[in-house]
């Protein structure tokens, strides 16, 4: 071989050769990139690992927030048997926290925004003392539409104007003004719980659903469409492009009756 073909050679190994010692050669245009890694799954609340109070203590303390901001004891302490059961370190699947179940969304509204101190339980009884006491004031003391907006939220409240059919808020409204009457509450709850009672009877019934489309907001129905067209202008490619043209499906107006 001539050395000009010898060093012909060398130029075309020389950058394949760096590259690989330095890692940086360009991978070949057939081979298929690596997989993204998936996000990690949001890891669960992890309780501390000191010992938590006993229900002795949490009654006192209780006791003490309640009177601070001014919500009656005996309703503080139906919602925290209910929620945990006098369990500071209870945490739900959904990520509730503590005696009261907090949610981290809502503690972040009363300025809490550590999930680890939704496990102290003095900040935990503040945090749900204060959200019920919001409650309070928002539904004029009504008990039993402050208990099902604490369980399903006030917006499910608001929209079925209280008749909230979901049997986990009808069980836990029930169990609430239980506690509450057992602790000595004096407020009137009977309405609240003939009314319970009652959605309990008419749960998926056809007098549910009437009372779901009177007051739930109309765009979380299930709505029933039906095709405008023959089966030949089924495929969008037929259909002519205009203000004549027609929608492909309209809604059923008879499932709405």
């Amino acid at each position: 071989m001539t050395i000009q073909p010898m060093f012909r050679a060398l130029l075309v190994l020389l950058p394949l050769a760096c590259g690989a010692a330095t890692g940086s050669a360009q991978p070949n245009a057939t081979e298929e990139a690596p997989e993204a890694a998936a996000a990690p799954a949001p890891a669960r609340s992890t309780p501390p690992l000191g010992t938590r109070p006993n229900r002795a203590q949490v009654k006192s303390m209780i006791a003490h927030v309640a009177q601070q901001h001014g919500v009656e004891e005996s309703l503080v302490r139906a919602v925290v048997a209910a929620e945990s059961n006098y369990n500071a370190h209870a945490v739900s699947s959904a990520g509730a926290i503590g005696l009261m179940q907090v949610m981290p969304a809502t503690a972040a509204d009363y300025g809490v925004h550590s999930v680890h101190a939704l496990f102290d339980p003095q900040t935990n009884l503040k945090t749900g003392t204060r959200h019920l006491k919001r409650l309070l004031r928002k539904y004029g003391n009504d008990y039993g539409r402050v208990i099902m907006a604490y369980n399903a939220g006030e917006g499910v409240v608001d929209r079925t104007n209280s008749r909230v059919t979901y049997l986990e808020t009808l069980n836990y409204t029930e169990a609430v003004i239980g506690y509450y009457r057992r602790n000595g509450g004096k407020a009137p709850t009977q309405a609240a719980l003939s009314q319970v009672r009652a959605l309990r009877g008419v749960r998926n019934t056809g007098k549910a659903r009437r009372l779901m489309k009177q007051f739930l907001d109309p765009s979380l129905l299930s709505l029933t469409v039906k095709p405008t067209l023959g089966r030949r202008f089924m495929n969008p490619a037929l259909h002519d492009v205009g203000p004549e043209s027609k929608p492909m499906f309209e809604l059923d107006t008879n499932g709405l009756r």
